[in-house]
């Protein structure tokens, strides 16, 4: 494969900044580039669902109608901070300048599909149909996904190039999460002249958060406060103080007996200073969990074996559009390429990673043509 190329085009992508909801001038460039291998792109209306400036990027490359249709998938949007990023390159590892993410999530994923199947079509190996989707809001919310026009997806297979960690590492199983949304209602008061009149919010968000079990709470469960935010003055009672949580579990009914006990914890203390709480509960995606045996993982195994790269079937702890495809009667599984230190200023990934990524894509594209005839 074309290594300088591949790596020419991550550089130029990831230079492009896509925070989640302002995919757009990405996703313009993306559908050029797409255009000129030979895709038919659309762009759905998920972006007015999920407040972005461009829905969706769907590509579909015509093949041997015999042969099942297939789907890869990868991420438009990254986390922040995410403008004017300055690549470096050192000794085959290619990094920010250091104050600013990387992007390899999940722009390394978009350039090995693209580079894979631009090599596909350049050497004319014979494929069946080919369906591309890029995603927009995949970082608050898997909202892309969520909202995609599933009418237009032909695939029953999805092979989601999103994973931190080495290459090999296939992700069958993920948990699913739920978001607590939660305001204290306290009384204001003068805190130096008559404190004794106020009921503060903070002391009751306080008292509840200590109630809770948090963060490890078995090997397949997790939950954490995030953001806390209330008062207006240090001479004020604090009258409303709201807090986000999230719980997350590779089972739903632990994950709801947790969420449950944290509902408990924040009821009860309202209930003991005599104040109120308003809780709202968001499920954000459902679990999924692919049998060892799935034909998807097979295809991804035997593909592996080809290139020498190690099969790491694994569980995971973070949620992916793959949760969502899953729910949806898409088989799918997310594949790890390489990228380490995602959402931080130390990400990295290798340049060899890159181009064996792109490999990857080519053969199991290969690898269900060779099975179908």
């Amino acid at each position: 494969m074309n290594k300088e190329g591949i790596i020419t085009k991550f550089l130029d992508y990831i230079r492009i900044s896509s925070p989640s909801h302002r995919e757009g001038n990405f996703a313009e460039i993306l559908k050029k580039d797409m255009e000129k291998i030979g895709f038919e792109v659309m762009v759905d209306d998920a972006g007015t669902k999920a407040n972005s400036d461009t829905g969706n990027i769907i590509g579909y490359l015509n093949g041997n109608k015999d042969i099942e249709p297939i789907m890869f998938c990868a991420h438009m949007d990254t986390v922040t901070p995410c403008e004017n990023i300055e690549p470096i390159i050192e000794n085959g590892i290619i990094k920010s300048k250091g104050n600013t993410i990387l992007s390899a999530d999940d722009k390394a994923g978009i350039v090995s599909i693209l580079e894979g199947i631009k090599y596909i079509k350049e050497n004319n190996i014979p494929h069946g149909d080919i369906e591309v989707v890029f995603t927009i809001c995949e970082e608050v919310g898997l909202y892309g996904s969520k909202y995609l026009d599933y009418s237009r997806i032909k695939s029953k297979m999805a092979f989601v190039l999103d994973a931190s960690g080495d290459i090999g590492g296939v992700n069958i199983q993920g948990p699913a999460q739920a978001q607590i949304y939660a305001k204290f209602h306290g009384k204001a008061a003068h805190a130096g002249l008559n404190p004794e009149k106020g009921i503060n919010s903070i002391q009751i968000a306080s008292r509840a958060i200590d109630k809770m079990n948090l963060l490890r709470i078995d090997e397949e469960t997790t939950a954490n406060v995030g953001v806390i935010k209330g008062g207006t003055a240090t001479n004020i009672v604090a009258e409303i103080t709201e807090v986000e949580f999230e719980c997350r579990s590779l089972n739903e009914n632990k994950l709801n007996k947790q969420v449950e006990n944290m509902v408990n914890a924040m009821e009860e203390a309202a209930k003991e200073f005599n104040a109120t709480v308003d809780i709202e509960i968001n499920h954000s995606y459902p679990t999924f969990n692919l049998d060892n045996n799935a034909h998807i993982l097979k295809i991804i195994e035997n593909s592996m074996k080809k290139l020498n790269i190690p099969y790491m079937p694994k569980s995971t702890g973070g949620g992916s559009d793959t949760n969502i495809f899953n729910s949806k009667g898409l088989k799918a599984a997310t594949l790890g390429i390489g990228m380490f230190g995602a959402h931080s200023i130390d990400e990295y990934i290798a340049i060899d990673d890159i181009v064996k990524i792109s490999e990857l894509v080519v053969a199991i594209i290969q690898n269900i043509y060779e099975e179908s005839k």
